[in-house]
């Protein structure tokens, strides 16, 4: 079995960008270098350079892991909290499938 990797559109790369940029400047305001950040994380140094260049190859557990070293565990938890498009379409009482149909 091949391992197939995500294929990202522009503006979806970016805001993984962005977001190792966000790490990447709390690392520094916490003046923790790369090499402790890496290892209370229990990753390698290039996997957080890889994070910090917003690289959509690691995992989302590697990038929670040093979210915590951060202290910044807890700004996952708003991701999609507020979902107006959800809302709306629950109160327009549209039925969604729970599983998109499956490919023949």
């Amino acid at each position: 079995m091949t391992k197939k990797s995500a294929v990202l559109l522009p503006k979806t790369t970016h805001i993984l960008e962005t977001v190792g940029d966000q790490i990447k400047l709390a690392r520094l305001r916490r003046k923790l270098s790369g090499e402790m950040v890496a290892e209370r994380a229990g990753i390698g140094r290039n996997t957080l350079i890889s994070i910090e260049q917003g690289k959509p190859t690691v995992s989302i557990g590697h990038y929670l892991n040093v979210l915590k070293v951060l202290g910044l565990e807890k700004d996952l938890l708003a991701l999609a909290k507020d979902d107006d498009l959800g809302r709306k379409l629950q109160d327009a009482g549209l039925s969604t499938k729970e599983r998109a149909p499956k490919k023949n």
